[in-house]
């Protein structure tokens, strides 16, 4: 596996610059040398076609230190290579002057992702080439930057439809923050390190999301250890995003890239089922919130009848006492409020 080498040896670029500049006036003042020298015939210590030979030929080869010359902004570094072999990485911002002959590689200097660093203001023409359920892709087709960037990005893939562990479709989208650590292995251990990131992401996602239910249900296991739990996306969002992070973590470590975070930023049911699923969601309440009630209910009676008795104010036999929790049963448990009746009779 190619390992990270930091350059040491940077030359300052600003006196470089100015060693460059002051050589081309020299050429220049040369070339005019030995044209005077010519005209007059002077005899002196070289001649003046050998000077403007020398003027010529550095005027012509002299742009090539130029070449060397690159600035790095902060949290930039540039991957430099020497006919194809990996020589090092420049980091840290300033003005380096390295060896002109010297590439910058970023395989990924094209590819615009849809995240935060890829979109620039005034930028040339970019051609789509994304589709659904990817992250959009797009090609540059003006100048292209090779440096990489190490500051911390936010990639958005476009909305995933995935089916959880009870075969439900579900609609789901993440935000995963990250950053290039290693610049050797992000440009030659894999081929676009953008694509790839995009990629793990989103088979992370369907791996993980395949485990869980949309909201708790029984008889579910999923943290793999044999015993039934109450996880799920709607209701174990922090713990559901952590693992993806983990998950996409260890895929892209080779690439040389961190994921300091992901988060869930869209659930939802798919179209197609969230009618049915709202009403079974409602549904649910409703029994949920009638098993209150008739828990409720159930207590109050035997409250009631407990109290009598252990009072005597009045006794009851079997038949009255069913009657009786009948009636407060209804009352308890009905929709509407109870109409008072007064019995004037006996109650016997």
């Amino acid at each position: 596996m190619m390992e990270e080498k930091i350059l040491q040896k940077k030359k300052n670029g600003m006196a470089m610059l100015l060693l460059f500049i002051i050589l081309y006036v020299a050429a220049i003042v040369a070339i005019i040398g030995g044209i005077v020298i010519n005209v007059k015939g002077d005899r002196a210590l070289i001649s003046g076609t050998s000077l403007i030979v020398i003027g010529i030929v550095y005027a012509v080869f002299g742009w090539i230190p130029f070449c060397g010359l690159h600035v790095l902004k902060p949290q930039e570094a540039a991957v430099l290579t020497l006919f194809g072999k990996y020589i090092g990485s420049l980091k840290g911002d300033g003005f380096y002057c390295v060896n002109p002959f010297c590439s910058m590689v970023n395989p990924a200097a094209e590819t615009k992702l849809n995240q935060s660093g890829d979109v620039k203001p005034n930028a040339a023409k970019l051609f789509q080439i994304g589709g659904v359920g990817s992250a959009n892709l797009n090609v540059n087709a003006g100048s292209v930057d090779k440096k990489i960037s190490l500051k911390i990005m936010t990639l958005n893939n476009n909305r995933q439809k995935i089916n959880d562990c009870l075969g439900n479709p579900v609609e789901i989208g993440i935000a995963v923050m990250w950053r290039v650590v290693d610049t050797a292995k992000a440009v030659f251990n894999v081929d676009n390190y953008k694509e790839y990131l995009s990629l793990q992401c989103d088979s992370a996602l369907r791996n993980v999301v395949r485990i869980y239910p949309y909201d708790a249900t029984e008889n579910v296991d999923t943290t793999g250890d044999g015993q039934a739990d109450d996880g799920s996306l709607r209701g174990s969002s922090e713990i559901v995003a952590e693992r993806i992070r983990q998950e996409i973590q260890d895929k892209v470590a080779e690439a040389g890239l961190e994921i300091i975070e992901a988060r869930i930023t869209y659930l939802a049911y798919a179209p197609e089922i969230a009618a049915v699923m709202l009403q079974r969601q409602q549904a649910s309440a409703i029994i949920d919130a009638r098993k209150l009630i008739v828990d409720g209910a159930v207590g109050m009676v035997e409250m009631a009848l407990k109290r009598l008795s252990e009072n005597e104010v009045v006794e009851l036999d079997d038949e009255r006492k069913a009657a009786m929790v009948s009636n407060l049963l209804v009352v308890l448990c009905g929709n509407k409020d109870a109409q008072p009746i007064v019995n004037s009779g006996s109650l016997y």
